[in-house]
């Protein structure tokens, strides 16, 4: 199977209701976008919505860490791109980037997902099937290099 590297969504377009009084897309929305890149990229391993179905297991969010880099208007067409840097028995942190069709960088997500069994819900790990999935997309994705804003924390600098 080949993997893409990293994997990139299909172009998606800003929607009129996600526009804020401010004029530009709201913060909430980004998450949207991010959300759906990383289905995209959860899919490439057996995790996407027929998974939930067949297996009554699921990823849940525990760590986000969106930088908005540059303001996405109405009209503006994007894709988003998905890198596995790392995962283990049951967890998965994954960088993202939404990136305008024209090139510029509008926002990057960096995530730590947990994967659930519904019946708990509970963390559980990942079938053997999955996690060796996960080994060949992280294997696949190591040809790219760490990505700059990854492993950012939030602080305010002091000058001395």
């Amino acid at each position: 199977m080949s993997l893409p590297v990293p994997f990139v969504s299909d172009v998606m377009d800003v929607e009129k209701e996600w526009i804020d009084y401010n004029g530009h897309m709201n913060m909430a929305y980004y998450t949207v976008l991010f959300d759906r890149g990383s289905d995209g990229g959860f899919e490439l391993v057996g995790l996407g919505p027929d998974y939930v179905k067949e297996r009554a297991h699921t990823f849940y969010t525990a760590e986000a860490h969106i930088c908005y880099v540059s303001e996405l208007h109405l009209g503006d067409r994007v894709r988003v791109s998905f890198q596995l840097l790392d995962h283990d028995e049951k967890r998965v942190r994954a960088y993202e980037e939404i990136r305008h069709v024209d090139g510029w960088l509008a926002a990057t997500i960096e995530t730590l997902s947990l994967h659930i069994d519904m019946s708990g819900p509970r963390v559980a790990p990942f079938p053997p099937d999955i996690l060796s999935r996960l080994e060949a997309l992280k294997a696949a994705h190591a040809a790219l290099p760490l990505p700059e804003r990854a492993g950012r924390s939030i602080g305010i600098r002091r000058k001395i």
